[in-house]
């Protein structure tokens, strides 16, 4: 999954410097869409979901962001704590409508903005990359144990790998969002991984996806030995560090 948009940090030196944000925000509003359309008839269903495709994008966005401000925080918080960053940056990315489009045409769903709502829960989506293997759980564990936040679905590929090889704990969590009127809870998925895998999982995207059948095929069993050595490379690394 390609992330679009930064959040991150700036690691030229050893100093551990805040996380800042820097994403591109949904520009797509209500007024423009009924100026386009017009009156013209026939054309209200397509307003309508143009609307609600713009409302759904501009408050998912918000769940993005205040997920990310609170990982910022509890990063900030643990490191004048224990001296340690847990995270190392982190990644934003909203799916693009023609991926929604064609994930609620697999499923065989109406394809509706209400439909994509109560059916996708990557609409959103965060990846945290961690300095260690640990780190990723001490980073679900903060997140997890704030107040408003509600863990909806979690899978586990650092303890149970995929056949590929690939490592990441999935999140999915809903946070509320403070509109006008209403609070609405909204889902953002969540990658928390370390460097490394971060670092075998985009490889492996771009054999995937950018190379010939047959030679990814060819790759496909060099890539598993790979991620297992970058595993054991990992977890000496985190040694080191505890002993630190």
């Amino acid at each position: 999954m390609n992330y679009g948009g930064y959040i991150g940090k700036n690691y030229d030196s050893l100093d551990q410097e805040h996380i800042t944000m820097n994403t591109k925000r949904n520009t797509l509003s209500v007024k423009k869409i009924r100026q386009m359309i017009g009156g013209e008839a026939g054309l209200d269903w397509v307003a309508d979901q143009l609307t609600a495709l713009a409302q759904m994008y501009q408050i998912y966005e918000s769940a993005q962001h205040e997920i990310s401000t609170k990982l910022e925080n509890l990063d900030a918080e643990f490191e004048v704590n224990y001296n340690h960053n847990p995270i190392h940056h982190i990644d934003g990315r909203m799916k693009d409508p023609q991926s929604l489009i064609g994930k609620i045409q697999k499923k065989g769903l109406d394809r509706s903005v209400d439909s994509i709502k109560n059916n996708i829960f990557d609409i959103a989506g965060l990846r945290v990359i961690t300095n260690y293997i640990d780190d990723i759980y001490t980073v679900e564990k903060l997140l997890s144990q704030q107040d408003d936040i509600e863990v909806i679905r979690r899978k586990d590929y650092i303890k149970n790998p995929k056949e590929s090889g690939y490592r990441s704990l999935h999140l999915v969590v809903k946070v509320p969002v403070f509109k006008a009127n209403d609070v609405e809870k909204v889902p953002v998925e969540i990658q928390i991984r370390t460097i490394g895998m971060d670092m075998w999982a985009s490889l492996e995207h771009e054999l995937r996806y950018k190379t010939d059948v047959d030679r990814a095929e060819e790759f496909a069993a060099n890539l598993v030995d790979n991620a297992n050595a970058l595993f054991d490379i990992e977890q000496n690394f985190q040694e080191i560090h505890h002993q630190l």
